[in-house]
């Protein structure tokens, strides 16, 4: 039985291809949550007025991979001292996100953040927030495996 956990790390697009190529993950799937209107397009979560992050819906395994595997992996694919921003995407919609999904999910996101800032890798604090789920929407169609699709590697801020 699969299980999903959803993250919002800056453009959905690497970290979409970063997911799906994950052992243990069925599938990635790039979209909109945590904002207040129903079914947004791109150019409405662009704006910023929508309250939406582009994030991945990640469906996976738990059995090959755990939940906290993928959570350790989501603050690795990003900078999460960046606050509404990841390099030159500025906005509330590439902030860092955690929409968890049942209370030991929350437990396992706030875990694994506090050890992250606890080991002082970063010289800043943390800026990803941490929060229930909400509905997710899924991008159009031309976002999902944008990179693949297209013969690119991620592109993922390096931290």
């Amino acid at each position: 039985m699969t299980q999903t956990a959803i993250f919002g790390a800056g453009c959905f697009w690497g970290v979409e291809l970063e997911f799906s190529e994950t052992p243990g993950v069925v599938k990635a799937t790039s979209g909109y949550s945590g904002g207040d209107v129903e079914h947004p397009t791109y150019e409405q979560v662009c704006t910023g007025a929508t309250g939406h992050a582009e994030v991945v819906l990640v469906e996976f395994d738990p059995a090959i991979v755990s939940y906290r595997a993928l959570v350790e992996k989501f603050f690795a694919l990003h900078d999460p001292t960046q606050k509404d921003r990841q390099g030159p995407d500025i906005g509330t919609q590439y902030r860092s996100v955690i929409f968890f999904a049942s209370p030991q999910q929350q437990r396992e996101a706030i875990e694994a953040k506090e050890n992250l800032e606890k080991a002082l890798r970063f010289k800043r604090p943390l800026a990803t927030i941490i929060e229930p789920a909400q509905a997710f929407w899924p991008a159009e169609d031309y976002h999902q495996q944008y990179l693949k699709k297209r013969g690119q590697g991620a592109c993922r801020i390096k931290v």
